[in-house]
């Protein structure tokens, strides 16, 4: 009966302690890391017509497993697991029964203020994605955790599943090879 009530219980909390066991808050959780959870997707390669989706499952997956969750790890960190696979199985999916046609990348908030400030904006999160395409999936996902969502290496070690020292390697590797094509980008646009 205590179970039940702390389950029920509107806590915005989204890890509440009962007995021995955490329960998540799937909405307290969905409340605090949908940005997170949605930006990562995007930088995943997720395309931008399919982001809700796959944030969708990735929160069913949360929901599904929260009984699992034994606080060794922020739930931030958890989702982003939940994240990987989820955007694994999306890829291997489209791969299976083939993708829709995407729709424009270039669509944004209408609280921007022109449509010049706008195209700029557009261009920079273009490139950013195209650069983050020619990482490997390994190393995208460690990149985006250190560069971009300011994670430290034993957070992202425990997110992925993976070694220390793999995630020390596989980050210094992904840094030289966004520098390298941020480099070959740069060059291009001088020429022109």
């Amino acid at each position: 009966m205590a179970l039940a009530a702390a389950l029920d219980a509107p806590t915005r909390d989204p890890r509440s302690v009962s007995g021995t066991h955490a329960v998540i808050d799937v909405e307290a959780l969905y409340d605090a890391h949908f940005d997170f959870v949605w930006r990562s997707a995007r930088r995943m390669g997720v395309a931008h017509a399919a982001v809700d989706d796959v944030v969708q499952e990735v929160f069913l997956v949360a929901h599904r497993r929260r009984a699992d969750f034994e606080g060794r790890s922020s739930a931030r960190t958890w989702l982003f697991g939940i994240l990987v696979r989820v955007v694994s199985d999306h890829r291997r999916t489209l791969r299976r029964k083939g993708g829709l046609d995407p729709l424009p990348d270039g669509l944004s908030a209408p609280s921007e203020s022109g449509p010049a400030e706008r195209a700029e904006r557009n261009e920079r999160v273009a490139l950013l994605h195209s650069l983050l395409a020619t990482l490997d999936e390994d190393r995208r996902a460690i990149f985006i955790l250190a560069e971009l969502e300011q994670m430290t290496a034993p957070e992202i070690s425990e997110a992925l599943g993976v070694k220390l020292n793999t995630v020390y390697s596989r980050l210094r590797g992904a840094r030289q090879k966004f520098e390298e094509a941020l480099a070959r980008h740069r060059a291009r646009e001088a020429r022109r």
